[in-house]
């Protein structure tokens, strides 16, 4: 497995699927749903094998010193195999070579506790996503 910041056309299409069926298709959300308009601002992050997506996630800075991490999925058989703590340590490496200091993040509940274990602390309880996905704001100093 390697972690590689997606390039071509193939790359962005397993990287969105990917985002997709995870983070959207389980609510009934329409392919597209899983995109935003920061899409190009962002840095972005996948685990592949053998040529297929095993997990993803994004970054973006939302101040000089703040990294955001957004998107953050794993596919369900890859889950347990510490793809998700890899793109994490990824994505510090990358946040604090750019000028970063801490990160944060909009975590689902269910994800809450894998987030702890690499580091983050709530901050709040946040919003509800599809009227049923409590969030909790999270962050981290690197």
């Amino acid at each position: 497995m390697i972690i590689i910041s997606p390039k071509t056309a193939e790359d962005f299409e397993k990287y969105f699927d990917l985002r997709w069926r995870i983070l959207r298709k389980p609510w009934n959300q329409p392919v597209g749903s899983e995109r935003d308009n920061d899409e190009n601002n962002s840095f972005h992050l996948m685990a592949t094998e053998n040529n297929m997506a095993l997990g993803v996630v994004r970054s973006q800075f939302i101040n000089n010193t703040t990294v955001q991490l957004r998107y953050m999925a794993v596919d369900q058989p890859a889950q347990g195999r510490g793809i998700g703590r890899l793109l994490i340590e990824a994505m510090e490496k990358h946040a604090r070579n750019n000028g970063a200091d801490s990160i944060m993040l909009q975590a689902r509940e269910n994800a809450v506790g894998f987030y702890e274990k690499t580091g983050f602390k709530i901050k709040e309880k946040s919003y509800v996503l599809f009227d049923c996905i409590q969030h909790y704001k999270m962050t981290k100093t690197i």
